[in-house]
């Protein structure tokens, strides 16, 4: 008897066109991992895959095929049931040039050791006794849907707002923020804004200086990636705490990410487990941050249920008081039945509610 790894490509539905300044969103694809006894599959750990197009490291043509090698590769390592170091294997099997397959082996391997039951930590959240604070994510869109978006956060008692910004005018960012700041002031409600990298650096600055008149809790990336040189001086002197997201992938040695943000020396960094290889690697990025007195929160990168989940259990075990950006499972009109809920801006696990995963556990749907 011994364990062996298959996968599942699944194909996720947006409810409604969600746009970024990398383009409109209205799929995503995942791959979802399942470890289990070769000789019983009723007891199944499963992770997540899902590599995002234009942005992940693993964003390339032979992602698939280079899944159902790695599957092959470890079901030939021949495991026992017993414990087993799941970052040693992890070492030993996947390269750090596949960041989301490295978050997907990793989970599905703590859901199997904890019994097949999605509890990646048993903490207090996963036992539905602590919830999260989440911010209520505004995508971008006309100026209407915008404030449409706006509106229904704020209805549903959020008190942490991030706002996608970049795609359309300027100006009308502008407006929808001083929306929100005429009735709200900042012990009321928190902005966030995203840029992904929107901004040029000749026009960030000022960019910058309209922007901390909202008076903003940070911008993420406000320009594109690979420009650490700039990216200090806007640090050293912007009007709006800086946050680093892009910026960070692709840097999986330590030594790398010190650099880099010893370099920078950013207010924040934004970590995404599926782009920067998983919990181990986050745990050195939360490492390095403390180390150098940068403030971090947590965000999914359009993970289903199963990916979400093991984020929510990991951010809970970390205890930082900011709030997270978990709320991105609300999107999909065909996303996993779960015990995740989004209640008055906070995330929790309600146990009422229990998982149905009876789509991955029918036969032959799984390769590898």
């Amino acid at each position: 008897m011994s364990l062996r790894a298959d996968y599942l490509k699944y194909t996720l539905h947006f409810r409604f066109e969600a746009g970024t300044s990398r383009g409109t969103l209205t799929q995503k694809d995942s791959y979802i991992i399942r470890i289990a006894n070769d000789d019983d599959m009723s007891v199944a750990g499963y992770g997540e895959c899902g590599p995002l197009k234009g942005l992940s490291l693993d964003d390339r043509p032979d992602f698939e095929e280079q899944l159902g090698q790695i599957c092959q590769y470890f079901n030939k390592l021949d495991l026992q049931l017993f414990p087993f170091n799941v970052p040693i294997i992890l070492n030993q099997l996947i390269s750090q040039q596949f960041p989301s397959i490295l978050f997907g082996f990793e989970t599905a391997m703590l859901d199997y050791l904890s019994g097949g039951h999605r509890i990646i930590y048993s903490n207090e959240f996963a036992r539905g006794q602590r919830t999260i604070p989440i911010n209520g994510l505004i995508w971008m869109g006309n100026r209407e849907f915008m404030r449409r978006q706006i509106e229904e956060k704020l209805a549903e008692g959020y008190t942490t707002l991030k706002l996608k910004i970049g795609a359309i005018d300027f100006e009308q960012e502008c407006e929808l923020l001083a929306y929100i700041r005429s009735r709200f002031s900042p012990e009321q409600i928190t902005l966030r804004v995203d840029a992904n990298g929107a901004f040029s650096p000749d026009e960030v600055m000022p960019k910058l200086e309209r922007l901390a008149n909202f008076q903003l809790h940070a911008i993420e990336q406000p320009i594109r990636a690979n420009q650490p040189d700039i990216l200090a001086e806007l640090c050293r002197h912007t009007p709006v705490p800086i946050a680093l997201d892009e910026e960070l992938i692709g840097h999986m040695e330590y030594v790398d990410k010190f650099r880099l943000l010893k370099k920078i020396q950013p207010q924040y960094i934004v970590l995404k487990p599926t782009l920067l290889g998983g919990l181990r690697h986050c745990d050195e990025w939360i490492e390095l941050a403390g180390r150098l007195n940068i403030g971090w929160w947590i965000t999914s990168a359009l993970e289903s249920s199963i990916g979400l989940n093991a984020i929510a259990q990991y951010t809970a075990q970390l205890r930082n008081t900011l709030p997270q950006g978990l709320g991105t499972g609300q999107l999909y009109h065909n996303n996993f039945e779960s015990p995740l809920r989004i209640e008055h801006g906070q995330l929790c696990y309600d146990l009422a509610h229990p998982w149905n995963l009876s789509l991955l556990q029918e036969e032959g749907l799984f390769r590898g």
